[in-house]
């Protein structure tokens, strides 16, 4: 067992006069920040990137984002600057600066760091040697303008071990490979005019697995192909009136479609609640896909970016929305390139009339995923989930009722409408309906995006759609969902995977990232990487996710879990957290206690 020493309980006066010199020290912190008044130089450096004033409020992020790759960092003038010209004060745009992982602030008169190289130590690519990777690359880059740093999961699990130059991704990492992205200064990701050719091609055929008559364009499929394929055909059609929009929704309920993005609510009834709300309504679309093994929007977006398009203009139509805010994770940088000029393209010749679209760049915050906090973030702010109720189908982005959907369940809104709703739920296996896209990865021969059955079985799953397990690795455990979504023994391989089935085993599907695990490999080490990430990822709005998820994954260091004392953990964060990050961040220790007591000493 862990000791932690036991502090006095202070008394009121040490406690008033430990606040005293608190103010005073952040009183001394602040006169010691240079250009608190923001200097003509910098405002002159910051119109010539942003324009001229006014500037949105909402757009804070964007113009960080600008000045960030600028100038490799935050400086504080420019932070002064911004505040100026943006009407906002310093404080807010500081401590929204200072939240996101892909910010860096320059204090003072500090030089801009070098080029930074973000090796992931997810769990995925820790088991394929990211370790190693941390290791040994600072000595042999060899570079002082170079810094090597560890990265929570970066969604290209299926690449493992996966680093980022700057913002070019190098698959399959090795320590020449590396060496060579950075001494051949890639820094950036291909144009978007590259993208044809880009990981699209290099990673397609053995990264998606179809079913049946199913496509998923293992080739990239730009406007023109699209519309060759008869994209756009049903927009176009409900444009001109062709359509029941009641009939669209009611076939979205009627195929089971439900949000893929881990929550799972029926996307039909979703519509039908939104539509009923007084107009302006606003639509977010989340692609901040942050779940460590969650890779799957990624690979469809970087192959058929249209198809989901369609379904988001589906959605805006049926619904009555105003405006659509895309929000895309910081890590791919492709991806944002991609839809940029695709939708520059679909602006110059758009199938009906189009709704404002917006394309909103995240900046390294798992917690956006969570629908509430990418709604703070797209307006602007710190990432912190709001309370419910009222919740954001009534009052969301901008105060204004909002349509928030993940990018795969806008993939399925076209065919589904097209082919019918029992084209999809034709789909399924053990009594379940549907399909379902599992990232894959882990000790599997071929990792990747495993278009399949929902229901279908992980042992299923390894056999028929990865190869079966690595060479040398016999199955040993897997993570059905993602982090936060437990760990279970090969054992239990013959569970079907879907929604609602796992929940009797203490896990859940969430986004149907399956990481497998070799019998040379621990349970409690994958429990141990995922407790490290959340408390990484905590945005610390509420003390019980904060402290919760930092004490966890010290106490699991110990070689003898102190179980009593984590399931108090567990209880508290389960019952007192604000969002799913806390309230799921037990569910990996529990399963390891549950499943897997002899790794660590002691049974609950």
């Amino acid at each position: 067992m862990q000791n932690f020493p036991v502090k006095a309980s202070p008394s009121d006066a040490t406690v008033a006069l430990a606040s005293v010199e608190d103010m005073r020290q952040r009183i001394r912190n602040k006169s010691k920040l240079k250009g608190r008044q923001a200097d003509d130089a910098a405002v002159d450096e910051l119109r010539l990137l942003l324009g001229a004033a006014p500037h949105r409020r909402d757009l804070l992020i964007e113009n960080l984002h600008v000045l960030n790759d600028h100038f490799g960092g935050l400086h504080e003038r420019h932070l002064v600057a911004l505040a100026k010209e943006m009407n906002i004060p310093m404080a807010e745009v500081y401590e929204v600066a200072t939240f996101y992982h892909h910010f860096e602030v320059i204090r003072g008169d500090a030089a801009a760091p070098g080029l930074t190289v973000r090796v992931c130590d997810g769990l995925s690519c820790e088991l394929a040697g990211a370790a190693q990777l941390l290791e040994k690359l600072p000595a042999i880059l060899g570079h002082s303008e170079v810094r090597v740093i560890a990265a929570p999961c970066i969604g290209r699990c299926e690449q493992a071990p996966a680093v980022v130059v700057h913002q070019h991704p190098v698959a399959h990492a090795t320590l020449e490979s590396v060496a060579k992205a950075v001494n051949e200064g890639h820094a950036s990701h291909p144009a978007a005019s590259d993208q044809a050719s880009f990981d699209a091609a290099a990673y397609a055929e053995k990264s998606v697995s179809p079913i049946s008559d199913v496509q998923t364009a293992p080739d990239y499929v730009g406007l023109d192909a699209y519309l060759a394929q008869g994209g756009y055909a049903l927009v176009k059609a409900m444009a001109a009136g062709q359509h029941d929009f009641e009939q669209v929704i009611q076939a979205l309920e009627d195929s089971g479609l439900r949000g893929l993005g881990g929550a799972g609510f029926p996307a039909g009834r979703k519509w039908r609640i939104v539509r009923e709300q007084t107009a302006p309504k606003l639509m977010a679309v989340n692609i901040d896909e942050g779940e460590p093994g969650t890779f799957k929007d990624r690979t469809y977006l970087e192959r058929d970016p249209h198809r989901f398009l369609e379904g988001m203009l589906v959605a805006a139509q049926v619904v009555g929305i105003d405006a659509c805010y895309i929000y895309l994770r910081d890590e791919y940088h492709g991806c944002r390139a991609l839809l940029q000029a695709e939708l520059a393209k679909l602006r110059a010749n758009p199938p009906c009339k189009l709704p404002r679209i917006e394309l909103r760049r995240g900046a390294g915050a798992y917690i956006c995923g969570e629908e509430s906090a990418m709604i703070e973030s797209i307006e602007g702010k710190r990432g912190e989930p709001r309370m419910r109720p009222p919740y954001i189908a009534q009052l969301g982005l901008f105060g204004r009722p909002t349509l928030a959907h993940n990018f795969e369940t806008l993939f399925w809104v076209r065919d589904i409408v097209q082919k019918g709703p029992q084209w999809f739920s034709a789909f399924g296996r053990h009594g379940r309906k549907g399909l379902r896209s599992f990232s894959v990865s882990g000790r599997v021969k071929n990792p990747g995006v495993k278009l399949a059955p929902a229901g279908i079985t992980v042992n299923e799953l390894i056999e028929e759609y990865c190869g079966g397990m690595l060479e040398g690795h016999a199955f040993y455990a897997y993570l059905p969902g993602g982090a936060s979504g437990g760990i279970l023994p090969a054992s239990l391989g013959d569970v079907p995977l879907d929604f609602d089935t796992l929940q009797p085993h203490g896990c859940f599907i969430g986004s149907a990232a399956v990481i497998v695990l070799g019998h040379q490999d621990q349970a409690r080490d994958a429990a141990l990487n995922m407790m490290r990430f959340f408390a990484h990822e905590s945005c610390g709005q509420c003390t019980p996710c904060r402290v919760g998820t930092a004490k966890a994954a010290a106490l699991m260091h110990a070689q003898v879990w102190d179980n009593r004392t984590l399931e108090d953990l567990n209880v508290v964060m389960i019952d007192a957290s604000i969002c799913g990050l806390g309230q799921a961040a037990p569910n990996p220790v529990r399963c390891v206690q549950t499943y897997f007591p002899h790794e660590i000493g002691a049974s609950l």
